[in-house]
């Protein structure tokens, strides 16, 4: 379980193609300090198991469902990544439950910046429009976001300058892809629903 608080803006350092999964290293000195073989860290949003951990990288494999739901596939040495550690039972929320389960993609439509923020509307798969909601909550790329307008397919977002300058989200540019986790307590309420009324 994570927080979506990025603790690290990582770099990709290698891809391995293994047929259907690739391993990738990565480098992240912080989110390495303490790192356990078969420990989780979230890489823009997905969850991924440490294999290997040295002199601040860590290799992880990734199989093809997650290449095929996530942004992970269209990476390369050099691809800058947020990083971050799952919570600890004693820590601070700072942001909301995020599982490092992407539900899917969406694109970078619009960047309209401001004085001290900017607003980046991105789009929404159809099937996860209904999960949501104006001043709820959102994942992208790992980042814990309050949504500021729901639309039926796309949201828009409002980022400060410490997101900006701290995470991928600063430099991602319209028509960029970003891996999107909604609520899971949306589709926990929406399935009890379900068995309720059937």
């Amino acid at each position: 379980m994570f927080t979506g608080i990025v603790e690290e803006l990582g770099t990709v350092v290698a891809v391995e193609p293994q047929g259907d999964a690739v391993r990738l290293r990565i480098h992240g000195p912080v989110v390495t300090g303490d790192a356990v073989h078969g420990a989780s860290i979230a890489v823009n949003g997905v969850c991924l198991t440490v294999v290997e951990h040295a002199d601040g990288d860590f290799t992880a494999d990734v199989m093809q469902e997650t290449l095929d739901r996530s942004s992970l596939g269209g990476v390369s040495a050099g691809t800058r990544v947020n990083l971050e550690r799952p919570v600890t039972l004693e820590a601070r929320l700072g942001g909301h439950l995020v599982q490092g389960h992407v539900d899917g993609t969406g694109t970078i439509l619009e960047r309209i910046p401001s004085e001290h923020w900017e607003v980046v509307r991105v789009s929404l798969p159809d099937d996860l429009g209904r999960y949501v909601v104006e001043k709820g909550s959102i994942t992208v790329d790992g980042v814990s976001l309050t949504v500021v307008e729901a639309a039926p397919d796309s949201f828009t977002i409002s980022l400060i300058p410490t997101t900006l300058g701290l995470t991928t989200l600063g430099v991602k540019a319209v028509g960029d892809t970003v891996n999107l986790e909604v609520d899971v307590v949306a589709k926990y309420v929406e399935r009890l629903l379900q068995w309720r009324t059937a």
